[in-house]
């Protein structure tokens, strides 16, 4: 019997370090770093991390950078030697383009071009991971196994960490209940667990589905400020009434309610990118100016609970062209794409603008 975590317990562990403003340490071959998410760090842990080693570093990635005109030497990431002067406030301004307009001058900015970036990397996918910024600060320490055990500090192996960084980690059903809806009194609530302890995504059964046909459905991506609170900036609301409406009228369907808030950056970051919208950038700009790609979302994880669910086609309600190849490359045959044009207002004309010029939506 061993009662020690393993890998995938270690980084949901050091998701929740990170968020909490303590420091995890990451090992591999090339050497050992101490890191901290760039939004949570505070004076008294960056003092803590010059007195292990003078010569912080913040990494960021190559989308961030790309704003702040720093040289990206490491494909898709900078690092960036902090000043000796570099405060807290410094390193959120590094990382949070909030006051980018007010004061675009943050260099300059040098960044190095020796060394290994592989543990940056990684300490970048733990923060996004987290749903904070994607940017860290790092400092060498000599022995990492020892440091995280003299301090208490998680340690993550770097090269163990990958494949769970950039995989889905499986999904468990949890529980499923008869839930009566407005659209259907013959509904089923299903609740999925993936096994890294994030967040629980949800199957909604619209009256008795038959396995053997393609059944209505619809990957939907939760979207609080749309769904609940009726936000005129999206189609997102709109969309998920619509979505459940057709499968009551039909009699039968299924939606997938995936917890990917803001294209996967969470609801923190996604009103960082509303911030960045009201002062002019378009949805994909302002993602990019945070750090993050057009898009995070995982839509693999529809695929996979349609499967678990016995369901081996569909009939798919979208505008995305993304969803329709995902779910042929993952084995789930779509017979129809069954579009979903709903939701146009004053306030989001820009919005689906940009998802139909730079995401490809069909609308």
């Amino acid at each position: 019997m061993s009662l020690i975590p393993d890998i995938t317990e270690l980084l949901a562990r050091a998701r929740a370090d990170l968020r909490m403003g303590v420091p995890v340490v990451l090992t591999d071959d090339s050497g050992a770093v101490l890191a901290l998410a760039a939004e949570t760090l505070n004076s008294e842990r960056l003092a803590d991390l010059r007195a292990v080693d003078p010569t912080p570093v913040i990494a960021i990635t190559a989308r961030r950078a790309e704003t702040l005109k720093a040289r990206v030497y490491d494909g898709d990431l900078a690092r960036v030697t902090m000043p000796e002067d570099a405060d807290p406030a410094w390193v959120r301004a590094i990382a949070d383009p909030a006051d980018d307009l007010i004061a675009p001058m943050k260099g300059p900015l040098n960044a190095l071009r020796d060394g290994t970036a592989g543990l940056s990397r990684t300490a970048i996918a733990l923060a996004k991971a987290a749903r904070l910024l994607p940017a860290v600060v790092t400092v060498t320490v000599p022995d990492g196994a020892a440091f995280a055990a003299r301090h208490g500090l998680t340690r993550i192996d770097a090269t163990l960490a990958a494949p769970h960084l950039v995989d889905r980690s499986p999904l468990s059903p949890v529980v499923s209940a008869r839930l009566p809806m407005q659209v259907s009194q013959a509904g089923r609530l299903h609740v999925y667990r993936p096994e890294d302890g994030g967040e629980e995504h949800y199957a909604v059964e619209v009256g008795r589905p038959d396995r053997e046909k393609p059944v209505l459905a619809r990957l939907h991506s939760a979207c609080f400020t749309g769904d609940i609170l009726g936000s005129l900036k999206c189609d997102c609301g709109p969309q998920l009434r619509a979505a459940l409406a057709q499968m009551g009228a039909e009699g039968n369907g299924v939606l997938l309610y995936l917890n990917q808030e803001g294209r996967g950056i969470g609801l923190a970051n996604k009103m960082r990118a509303y911030f960045l919208q009201d002062q002019g950038f378009d949805t994909v700009q302002a993602n990019h100016r945070l750090g993050f790609e057009d898009d995070e979302r995982d839509f693999r994880l529809g695929s996979d609970i349609l499967k678990s669910l016995g369901f081996s086609s569909v009939r798919l309600l979208t505008n995305n062209p993304a969803k329709i190849a995902m779910m042929e490359n993952t084995g789930i045959h779509v017979v129809e794409r069954v579009p979903l044009k709903v939701g146009e207002t004053e306030q989001n004309r820009g919005y689906l603008a940009t998802k139909a010029a730079k995401s490809g939506h069909l609308l």
